[in-house]
């Protein structure tokens, strides 16, 4: 069983919970275990939280006003990808730094290193903008509707 969904959404704050319920009801509608789904919505949340605080490029005249999140589920796993129109990473973007457990800002990718089984951050080829894709292999409940015996 394969689902893949995009969505183009507004650099608004109000659009992030709209990415997170579309995840999880999907997940939970193909049977993906719960604690899986929670994890990759915690995830899909600081990336699309992070598209919409830096994703744009309005001082340069650049179109900055949306972002898009794309999620596939394929048999095993998860990949979801979150690509903003910004100016992207000013060099190759390391393993982020843990932020301090006090701070406000700056956890948003550690936390997606810790919930995720792979990740990939950089900038978007030959165009502007930043890429945060993730993967994470899939538990399904026994229950699970959508899975089909090949």
């Amino acid at each position: 069983m394969s689902i893949w969904w995009s969505l183009h959404l507004r650099r608004e704050a109000a659009s992030v919970p709209l990415a997170r319920r579309l995840l999880l009801g999907t997940m939970e509608t193909a049977g993906v275990d719960p604690d899986v789904s929670y994890d990759l919505s915690v995830a899909l949340t600081e990336a699309c939280a992070n598209a919409v605080e830096h994703g744009g490029d309005a001082a340069h005249g650049r179109s900055s006003g949306a972002y898009r999140v794309t999620a596939y589920l394929d048999g095993e796993k998860c990949r979801i990808e979150v690509t903003d129109s910004g100016p992207g990473f000013a060099r190759p973007h390391p393993r982020p730094l843990p932020a301090r457990t006090d701070a406000e800002h700056g956890r948003g990718l550690c936390l997606i290193e810790e919930l995720a089984d792979h990740v990939h951050i950089g900038n978007n080829p030959g165009r502007d903008g930043a890429v945060v894709s993730f993967d994470k292999i899939l538990k399904w409940r026994e229950d699970a509707p959508l899975m089909t015996a090949s």
